[in-house]
């Protein structure tokens, strides 16, 4: 595939799927083996896809979110891994937007396209090792931090550090190239393994004032908090992902391989009353989790385009249909990815077919955040009418 330009959603879409078809091929193969997928990771710079939220004003295609998660969520039906480190480069793009000027805005968007940037994630505001300390007119970054998806072979770097004087957690984005850069190869996980989500250490890394967006308190507005609300919609979407290609694969088996069972009186898998039973439970539980995605979805972007007019009124709503979706698609997702095997049958356990790898890579990702405190939001929502606070992370 040449490099491209998609113009539309449905280029866009277009690109996507003929991506993801090539991801499934070797998909089964690269999860045993782990690692950086690095053709799979050019292949997506090629497509012109990087570019996909970034507006059209500065060279990109000038997408919405709800195209955005649609494309995360077809990788993610083939290869979790590659959906993981793409949605996050969007999340890396609009990290200026919100935390930074507007100056910085405009720089990030435009050196993105100029140079097809491909961003990663190293913010995680949990781990603070990373110290941020004056020298002089600029800064050095020293320290550790763990959890950076995508790290080896992307761009730029967003990362939160701690002020060496003051202890405040800054936001700050820098080459992933800049001396003093060291990415570990230390991401062994069950799952989700060629995200390269392992740790990078910092020894002395010099940042400059224009590369600092600010401290992650923002200014008290509900769109310096938007972040947290894209990242919790983005994982939602990667899990429904997982769980429509589990439904998708092990109805290709079932039709094709699986054999009912001896005292189920048919001749066919696709006659079990049983195997249709699970089918139908599983149908019904993944169209609901799809219904409360999507609707998130179109709250989130509605309040997108709010930008900094957005009130607590509506981020509050959007951050409830976000959690109520986040938390169905967990439920599901994990739902569907372990009971595939009923309706598989044994022989689909052997590890040719890597239908383990479904639950492996929803189980590893599903630990992000816990989802019980989303339950718990969504209960004092429902009892006394009270919103999520609101933080880096919800």
């Amino acid at each position: 595939m040449p490099l491209l330009n998609p113009k539309t959603s449905q280029d866009s879409l277009a690109i996507a799927q003929a991506l993801a078809a090539e991801l499934a091929e070797t998909a089964i193969e690269r999860d045993k083996v782990g690692g950086t997928p690095q053709q799979e990771r050019d292949r997506i710079r090629d497509s012109g896809l990087l570019h996909l939220i970034i507006p059209t004003e500065y060279g990109g295609i000038g997408e919405n979110w709800l195209t955005a998660f649609r494309i995360s969520r077809e990788f993610a039906k083939v290869d979790p891994s590659i959906a993981h480190v793409y949605s996050y480069h969007h999340l890396g793009i609009v990290v200026p937007h919100i935390f930074g000027t507007v100056e910085q805005k405009d720089h990030y968007y435009a050196a993105t396209v100029q140079h097809n940037w491909f961003w990663c994630n190293a913010l995680n505001p949990l781990d603070r090792r990373a110290i941020l300390t004056p020298d002089g007119d600029q800064f050095r970054l020293s320290g550790t931090k763990s959890f950076c998806s995508g790290s080896k072979d992307s761009d730029i770097l967003p990362i939160t550090a701690t002020h060496q004087v003051t202890g405040e957690l800054f936001i700050l984005a820098i080459p992933t190239q800049r001396d003093g850069i060291t990415i570990h190869d230390d991401w062994h996980n069950i799952g989700q393994r060629q995200t390269d989500s392992g740790s990078i250490t910092f020894d002395q890394v010099v940042v400059y004032s224009q590369e600092i967006f600010g401290n992650r308190t923002g200014n008290g507005q509900p769109f310096s908090s938007f972040r947290a609300l894209l990242t919790q919609l983005n994982l939602a979407n990667i899990y429904l992902g997982i769980a429509q290609g589990a439904f998708a694969a092990a109805k290709h088996y079932t039709r094709t391989t699986t054999r009912p069972w001896l005292t189920s009186g048919v001749e066919t898998a696709t006659q079990d009353p049983l195997i249709l039973q699970h089918y139908g439970n599983l149908y019904v539980d993944l169209q609901a989790a799809e219904l409360l995605t999507d609707r998130a979805g179109e709250l989130l972007q509605t309040a997108w385009e709010q930008q900094w007019d957005l009130t607590d009124e509506q981020r509050g709503q959007c951050a409830i249909a976000i959690a109520a979706a986040k938390v169905a698609t967990t439920r599901v997702g994990l739902e569907v990815t372990n009971r595939i095997f009923e309706v598989m049958g044994a022989r689909s356990t052997s590890s040719q077919y890597g239908f383990d790898r479904y639950w492996r890579n929803l189980r590893t990702f599903t630990l992000h955040d816990p989802v019980d405190y989303k339950v718990h939001d969504l209960g004092n929502w429902a009892l006394n009418d009270k919103f999520p606070q609101s933080t880096f992370y919800s």
